[in-house]
């Protein structure tokens, strides 16, 4: 009876153990499906905003000294600064002589397909100024205003970047407006 008894101690203890061994995996169990919750939203972070296509420029507007049409002919060019490449990166210019805003830029505007960009890849775009603009830039001490935006989808969305340049006495342009645009970041 005695070891019967004892017997039956060994098993009442080893139910227990059992137990709190039990309570202890569901314990770990519930953090580690906490602590993988917690990984999933920094992935999501960081590829939507790191692991990304960054695209701006990465050089100053400057006048081209030979025109392919006769007018007027600038150049910026444009960089890549993400670790992944931007898929059918577009760009909508406008230029005027009056001060141009962000809403300039959302009448309807003709868009060039610069296509794909590849990480820290360059392309130059062109825009144009018409001889009698250039004018009175150049004669009449006007301000040449200029918008540009660049428009590329990632794995977040369509992203964009803009900018709104002022140039006076046909000297050089001034940023005096640049923005972003990315998903959840819109402004």
């Amino acid at each position: 009876m005695v070891s019967g008894l004892s017997l039956e101690l060994w098993i009442g203890i080893a139910h227990w153990f059992t137990a709190v061994g039990t309570v202890a995996l569901v314990i770990a169990l519930v953090r580690t499906f906490k602590h993988l919750e917690a990984s999933a939203k920094m992935s999501k972070i960081e590829t939507e905003f790191r692991l990304r296509p960054w695209i701006g420029p990465s050089s100053p507007i400057k006048r081209m000294n030979d025109s392919i049409n006769g007018n007027a002919q600038f150049s910026i060019t444009i960089k890549n600064f993400g670790s992944l490449p931007g898929s059918d990166v577009k760009v909508k210019s406008i230029v005027d002589t009056k001060p141009l805003t962000r809403e300039s830029l959302k009448q309807p505007l003709s868009e060039f397909n610069l296509g794909p960009l590849l990480p820290h890849m360059e392309k130059i775009y062109w825009f144009f100024v018409v001889p009698s603009m250039w004018e009175k830039v150049s004669n009449d001490n006007e301000s040449l205003y200029v918008a540009i935006y660049f428009e590329y989808t990632s794995i977040a969305g369509l992203n964009g970047y803009g900018m709104i340049s002022e140039c006076k006495n046909s000297q050089n342009f001034v940023h005096t407006e640049m923005w972003l645009d990315s998903p959840g970041v819109r402004q």
